[in-house]
């Protein structure tokens, strides 16, 4: 059976999530339907993340085997005509084939996550939904200087979800960084994988630091604690997006190119 690996972007806010439920829509859900519909196939396509409820995405990638050969070209615009008929919020950015060894999550390298703050007096109107509105003036260098408590390796029992699912806390966090544009600030996270809240608990914790409430000290003793409690509040799932996953050129084994024992949930 040929293997498609895709990239796809979405709105998150009608979704209970990337992951298929049985409480809601999910964003895994309307792909699979696309499928059954241009293909008639019945698959399960696998994310290289599960994103959350509310939760966006602008890079995505998915992996889904089909029982017939199909031009990547004819693939996506299938889909996408299946997608739009649907009404679903959800775009396929691009089909290719894949080797049968290439595993969206397992073979991923790592994940790059964008979780956007917009901080002015005024409501959003254009951008409620798809950012966090704070009514302050946040110190973006307050909160870059505390995030860098927090990248390497570590137990980040502090920031992740009462029900996230890992077997470990460990992670280690390659990128954190808090940049401005105007009213807009931006949060950017890279790593292998993720926690569950991970980094809507980053964000929440870091707003603290842009307010002057929290020092980088005060970051550092947190994460120090191991104990959920020490966290900051956890941000909305509005302002976060998934916006990339790095692969290794050439995939030869579907877990020997990952992390072996990434279990992490994703569901930042």
């Amino acid at each position: 059976m040929p293997r498609y690996r895709m990239i796809v972007e979405y709105d998150g806010g009608p979704y209970v999530g990337w992951q298929r439920q049985d409480n809601g829509p999910s964003v895994q859900g309307a792909i699979e339907r696309a499928i059954f519909s241009a293909s008639g196939d019945t698959v399960s396509v696998r994310g290289a993340g599960r994103t959350d409820s509310g939760v966006h995405a602008m890079g995505q990638v998915i992996h889904a085997d089909l029982s017939k050969d199909w031009s990547p070209f004819k693939l996506q615009n299938a889909l996408n005509a299946h997608l739009k008929l649907a009404g679903e919020t959800v775009a396929i950015l691009n089909v290719e084939v894949a080797s049968e060894f290439f595993d969206a999550r397992f073979s991923a390298l790592r994940r790059h996550y964008l979780y956007r703050i917009i901080s002015r007096r005024a409501p959003l109107a254009l951008e409620a939904g798809k950012a966090w509105w704070v009514p302050k003036v946040l110190d973006h260098e307050a909160m870059h200087a505390a995030a860098q408590t927090l990248v390497g390796r570590h137990d980040f029992s502090t920031f992740r979800s009462a029900h996230c699912q890992a077997s470990s806390p460990l992670r280690t966090l390659d990128r954190l960084d808090v940049t401005r544009n105007g009213e807009l600030v931006e949060i950017r996270a890279t790593a292998q994988s993720f926690l569950h809240n991970q980094i809507r608990s980053f964000a929440g914790t870091l707003k603290l630091a842009g307010e002057g409430k929290w020092t980088p000290d005060d970051v550092r003793a947190a994460l120090d604690a191991r104990d959920r409690k020490a966290c900051g509040p956890v941000a909305p799932p509005d302002g976060l997006y998934f916006m990339q996953v790095d692969y290794p050129e050439v995939i030869t084994d579907r877990r020997k190119e990952g992390d072996e024992n990434d279990d992490g949930d994703d569901l930042s």
